[in-house]
């Protein structure tokens, strides 16, 4: 019989809580990876308006936005265990929708089965948190990496995946895929039956009103650093595998690209938080802002296949540590009571951002080329370094 974390010794126990929270963090985001790779292709050949190419990642993130705040309530009143599994639930059901409109050629359809998977997507945020809160003080950075770096799974599984399963059931491209990319949920669903997570946290006097936590300065600058590490990152990867198919690249030429990209996203995670223990937050910040510049360069100086690699690859060394930075300044800007309001209203910010350049990533590819497309990236890491540099971004609880 398999020993349970109430039979293991405690250290024990927290190392392999944090362990299962990687793997699920993993399965979720291999559906995610697999959307990125394929959505716009197939939301392209689905729409009868290419501008809307990007519409279903647009949607997703829409719907992830949309799930930050009911699931702080979920989180908040249920715990960790219930909110999880509800996440992997709407996941599972979105890539069963995104199957059926694959099948019936229908584009609304297919827009459809984003929703669900955004709220999939918007709940599986919350791993990040849960590794804080299973995690011993002393271990707590390095389970957050460490969960965070479960992505590297998902960056070599979800593109493989659409790669050898995009025409398993031909003619219906990519509808095989789907129907695999639904065990994902499925399996991360078994996981969570083996973790031990709190409970839910007994409400104990008034809430901190949301505004006064809005107000505080570190929270925006928090809130700003991710917000433009997420949407810069989506704004180009989502129009890459478009604009690779009009230069003439094959489905796996791009997906290898996106392969690349998503390992950068994640794999540094791995040694991240060691560099901000060294360095210090707003260094690596500065250094993941000068590494999506130096994407947007090769991005600019041609479109050869190692343009598209090198350039995805800056971008996600650029996200990891602005995410990874903003996401360690979040938890200097709240107190323990406040820590659903801080971690919804953030993510709410941050992907409501990320809605927001998915609408306009199609569109804006469609009518101003790839060249604008990447240039409109610098103004708003521009605006980040500014943030990052004009004052000290710690909270006094």
């Amino acid at each position: 019989m398999l020993a349970t974390a109430i039979d293991l010794p405690a250290d024990t126990a927290m190392r392999r809580n944090v362990r299962l929270l990687f793997l699920c963090q993993a399965l979720m985001n291999s559906a995610v990876v697999g959307q990125a790779t394929m959505g716009a292709l197939i939301g392209y050949s689905l729409a009868e308006n290419k501008s809307l190419a990007t519409l279903p990642m647009a949607l997703q993130m829409l719907a992830t936005m949309g799930a930050s705040i009911p699931a702080g309530m979920v989180f908040a009143r249920l715990g960790r265990r219930p909110g999880f599994l509800l996440g992997a639930a709407g996941s599972l059901l979105g890539s069963l929708v995104f199957a059926f409109g694959v099948w019936q050629a229908s584009f609304p359809l297919y827009c459809l089965g984003a929703i669900p998977a955004g709220l999939g997507f918007g709940i599986a945020q919350h791993y990040r948190f849960a590794a804080a809160e299973v995690a011993s003080p002393a271990y707590r950075p390095r389970a957050i990496s460490l969960v965070m770096a479960g992505g590297v799974i998902a960056a070599a599984l979800g593109p493989e995946l659409v790669k050898h399963s995009r025409d398993l059931l031909a003619p219906s491209l990519f509808l095989g895929t789907y129907l695999i990319l639904a065990l994902m949920p499925l399996a991360c669903m078994a996981l969570l039956t083996l973790v031990s997570l709190p409970p839910a946290m007994p409400r104990t006097g008034a809430a901190t009103p949301i505004r006064e936590i809005l107000a505080r300065p570190a929270f925006l600058t928090a809130a700003l650093t991710g917000a433009v590490a997420y949407g810069s990152m989506n704004l180009l990867m989502t129009s890459t595998p478009l604009e690779m198919m009009l230069c003439g690249f094959g489905i796996s030429a791009s997906a290898t690209v996106i392969q690349v990209h998503a390992i950068s996203m994640y794999a540094p995670g791995f040694f991240t938080g060691r560099l901000i223990a060294r360095f210090g937050t707003r260094p690596v910040i500065v250094a993941g802002v000068l590494l999506n510049a130096a994407c947007v360069g090769l991005a600019l100086m041609g479109k050869d296949f190692l343009n598209f690699t090198l350039a995805l690859m800056a971008l996600g060394l650029g996200w990891n540590f602005m995410f990874t930075g903003a996401t360690t300044l979040l938890a200097e800007v709240h107190t323990p009571s406040e820590r659903v309001r801080a971690q919804t209203a953030n993510d709410f910010i941050v992907f409501g951002t990320v809605a927001c350049t998915a609408f306009g990533s199609g569109l804006l590819h469609a009518v101003s080329g790839w060249n604008l497309l990447n240039i409109l990236v610098l103004p708003a890491l521009v605006v980040a370094l500014l943030r990052i540099a004009r004052r000290p971004v710690r909270f006094a609880a």
